[in-house]
């Protein structure tokens, strides 16, 4: 069975699938690899790195002919479906429930299709999530652009000019993303605060030294690790609670998504318009509407003095470990999928069941064809 590993088109991604490292594993599973030329090039990875452990590296469309499985990072666009050709299988992320007319047109194809964005959040499949590994580089990297933007440094700092107070930052979302931005924010020095609508995150939170905000919940919970949407009486009683936080705060990092549904508004215009002079908010979730109501996804918008930079997950900036994180995300869900390398296509597995969208060009939904 032939992997193909496509290059990345979408603008501004860096990533690549599958690594060197990754493609070596694979090929002593006896599967073969073909990589298209320079896709590992924005990764820091040479067409040289494949060839020298044993993969092939090919123009586009000879590894669009010849692979049986066809592998991206992001949803397949539409010239790429102009070369997929029918029984192939095609693994990336698809966000199948915000991308209903991707779906129908994958599905027309006659091909089959995973997508790694619906991993189920269970024990068995931690090392095939790609949100997670993804996520955990995103919160990590938003800190980091923060500081960039910001006009303060993060610690205190005792001088013979005089003592600077430590930067006051604000994470709203306690999940992966969240969890890694509180921890490098206390590792520059500065006091964290965090909120989330699931309670269970407080003492995450306060093992990594920030302060949760706590906002009872009445009856609100989640869907699984995510968030589910927010109440509207809910959402009142949170912005009430994190007023002072967020007027105080030198940067927001804001990482609350709801999946298949558009990013909840956690801060609005008219609190734009209290937070401090100079402050900065990073929306990680701005790919999906933004958690403030002013974020324009790859944009900085200048509102009062505050300055709001609407991305993704942004792990394309550190492009070389997310590529080695995914590939490896990617290496043990095909292991799981096959058996001598061939599929072995069990429906009544959960992972295989949640992930496989597509099969043989039928759309699948809750693990059944429709």
């Amino acid at each position: 069975m032939k992997i193909g590993i496509l290059k990345e088109t979408q603008k501004g991604e860096k990533r690549v699938s599958i690594s060197p490292n990754i493609a070596k594993q694979l090929i002593a599973k006896n599967f073969q690899v073909i990589v298209e030329d320079g896709a590992g090039t924005n990764s820091s990875f040479k067409n040289s790195d494949y060839r020298n452990i044993g993969a092939e590296v090919e123009k586009r469309g000879v590894v669009f002919k010849e692979a049986d499985i066809l592998i991206k990072i992001n949803p397949f666009d539409k010239d790429d479906l102009k070369l997929v050709n029918k029984g192939q299988i095609l693994m990336s992320q698809l966000f199948h429930k915000s991308n209903p007319e991707l779906i129908k047109a994958i599905a027309a194809k006659g091909v089959s299709a995973f997508s790694m964005d619906a991993m189920p959040r269970i024990s068995r499949a931690q090392d095939m999530d790609v949100l997670s590994s993804q996520s955990n580089l995103a919160g990590y990297k938003a800190v980091i652009r923060g500081a960039y933007e910001m006009t303060k440094i993060f610690p205190l700092m005792m001088t013979a000019a005089g003592t600077i107070t430590p930067a006051r930052v604000l994470v709203y979302g306690v999940g992966v993303a969240g969890l890694q931005a509180i921890a490098t924010a206390k590792r520059l020095g500065a006091i964290v605060e965090a909120t989330d609508i699931r309670l269970e995150t407080k003492e995450q939170t306060e093992s990594l030294g920030a302060k949760f905000i706590t906002v009872e919940a009445n009856g609100e919970n989640n869907e699984g690790v995510y968030a589910k949407a927010a109440s509207e009486e809910y959402a009142k009683r949170q912005k009430e609670a994190v007023n002072k936080s967020l007027f105080q705060a030198d940067l927001v990092i804001t990482t609350a998504m709801v999946p298949g549904r558009k990013s909840p508004i956690l801060i609005t215009e008219e609190q734009v318009k209290q937070m401090k002079n100079g402050a900065v908010i990073i929306d990680l979730a701005a790919d999906q509407g933004g958690n403030c109501e002013l974020s324009k996804m790859y944009k900085t918008v200048i509102k009062n003095g505050v300055k709001i930079i609407g991305t993704t997950i942004s792990p394309e900036s550190v492009s070389t470990n997310a590529s080695e994180l995914f590939a490896k995300n990617m290496y043990n869900f095909i292991l799981h999928l096959t058996d001598g390398n061939t599929f072995k296509w069990d429906l009544d597995e959960e992972i295989t069941d949640k992930t496989l969208i597509i099969q043989d060009g039928i759309i699948r939904q809750n693990g059944k064809t429709k």
